[in-house]
């Protein structure tokens, strides 16, 4: 079954259901985006850095190079995402690494880029530490003034040079969306954020919808991603794929849990990211849009929303200084 594609504000297509690489281990990341091109993904999500577990842009792009060498994908068919790290927002820093990470990847252009996080730090040379992560020297966070007019002007530098077909931003609320579309010469294509049955946040997306935004959801599992980080929250909640909500339905439907979660996104219009370094897992969860769900059901599984968030600094080191989602 071919994946559903959805057209972006900047007429290029994007696929519903990709391939995130967040925690993909570096010794086994080429495999891994190797055998999930032979699965049939065509999107990767990627990023330079995010709290020591991306920083695998290198293999991944090992990944790439092996199938297209041998003829399993040309370039074009692929759509390859990453991400602006927070050390870079200056606009003078977003060209020079956006290079570096295409020449990580060993290609000439991302189909997507994306301003990772609202916040801006002080910029770290990769020279010196790559990636550069949270914190500036030992526990320091150091704030950088860059603004994000600043550092979306020089996002919009990257279509027009060619290094990104497409520019977005990632982890935005309503606000800041609002305020960078009164600037922007080029709207933002999509949203990423952390979306899940416990953190629906159907406002934001209904603004997206209104503005003509893609929403791209991660963490589609809610805390099966962090428990393994001891987040108190994450480890007290039922796992959604134990829910005997999500269970009833999956066994209504003949599907996984893990299916159903990623088809209750689908089936609203958002693009979904999941990943594993299984096969039949990888097939499961890219073969998620071909069976619908009820209006009952997608409503059903909408009202576990607990409003709870686990993708923020604050959940991962102490921190008094950086409130993103406050």
């Amino acid at each position: 079954m071919a994946t559903p594609q959805i057209k972006l504000s900047s007429g290029y297509e994007m696929p519903q259901v990709g391939f995130g690489l967040w925690k993909v281990d570096n010794p086994i990341a080429a495999d891994v985006v190797y055998n999930a091109i032979k699965a049939g993904y065509r999107l990767f999500d990627g990023a330079c850095e995010w709290h020591t577990d991306y920083g695998n842009e290198v293999e991944c792009g090992q990944g790439v190079a092996r199938a297209i060498k041998e003829g399993l994908v040309k370039r074009e068919e692929l759509f390859i995402v990453s991400k602006l790290w927070n050390t870079f927002h200056n606009g003078e820093r977003v060209q020079p690494i956006v290079k570096k990470q295409l020449a990580d990847w060993g290609i000439d252009y991302f189909d997507l880029y994306l301003i990772h996080f609202p916040v801006a730090l002080e910029y770290v040379d990769p020279s010196v530490r790559y990636p550069p992560g949270w914190q500036y020297e030992g526990d320091e966070i150091r704030p950088s003034k860059a603004t994000i007019q600043e550092t979306w002007t020089a996002m919009e530098s990257l279509v027009d040079a060619g290094l990104s077909k497409s520019i977005g931003v990632s982890n935005f609320q309503g606000q800041l969306l609002y305020d960078l579309l009164r600037y922007a010469k080029i709207r933002p294509a999509t949203l990423q954020i952390e979306h899940h049955p416990y953190l629906v946040q159907q406002e934001l997306l209904n603004l997206c919808k209104h503005e003509g935004i893609a929403v791209t959801a991660y963490s589609s599992f809610g805390p099966a991603s962090f428990r393994e980080f001891n987040m108190e929250h994450a480890v007290k909640l039922t796992p959604l794929m134990e829910d005997q909500t999500i269970q009833s339905i999956a066994d209504k439907h003949s599907k996984a849990p893990s299916q159903v979660l990623l088809r209750w996104a689908t089936q609203r219009g958002l693009a979904v990211i999941p990943k594993s370094s299984r096969e039949p897992t990888m097939l499961s969860n890219l073969n998620c849009t071909d069976f619908d769900l009820s209006d009952d059901e997608i409503k059903t599984i909408s009202g576990l929303d607990r409003g709870i968030r686990f993708n923020q600094p604050s959940n991962y080191f102490p921190t008094e200084l950086l409130w993103i989602f406050a």
